[in-house]
């Protein structure tokens, strides 16, 4: 099967009126969601974080992990979602980005992603190829 890089390189993530932008890294994940292409979904919220649901299914990976910087994607194995982390979230720790549980980073933002403060739960989200 062919790498993400040799399908693809990056992604747009459509969030009401926020557009973000992203490069995917060589992952189990980021393969996964590149299979399921386009998608739409319904944003929630979680303190400076959004995420959504996805058609994804993937492992935890063996570097996953809770704390991220702002401008990684994060994938929730067992919710099926994919978390944008923002900023502080109700777990974190000072200004830490701590999701609620260990993520699979399978991309990493072009774009400013403290525009995400805007989004409001229910916002349509629409992910696709570019």
């Amino acid at each position: 099967m062919p790498t993400t890089e040799t399908l693809m390189k990056h992604i747009r993530i459509t969030i009401g009126k926020v557009i973000i932008e992203a490069e995917l890294l060589t992952t189990p994940t980021a393969q996964a969601i590149v299979n399921n292409l386009p998608f739409a979904s319904k944003a929630q919220t979680w303190g400076d974080e959004v995420y959504f649901e996805t058609p994804v299914q993937a492992e935890l990976e063996s570097d996953a992990k809770n704390i991220i910087d702002a401008g990684e994607l994060a994938f929730w194995c067992e919710g099926g979602c994919i978390a944008i982390g923002f900023g502080p979230t109700p777990m974190s720790q000072g200004k830490e980005i701590r999701l609620a549980t260990k993520t699979n980073i399978w991309a990493r933002t072009l774009n400013d992603v403290s525009q995400l403060k805007s989004v409001k739960p229910d916002d349509f989200i629409f992910i696709e190829a570019i």
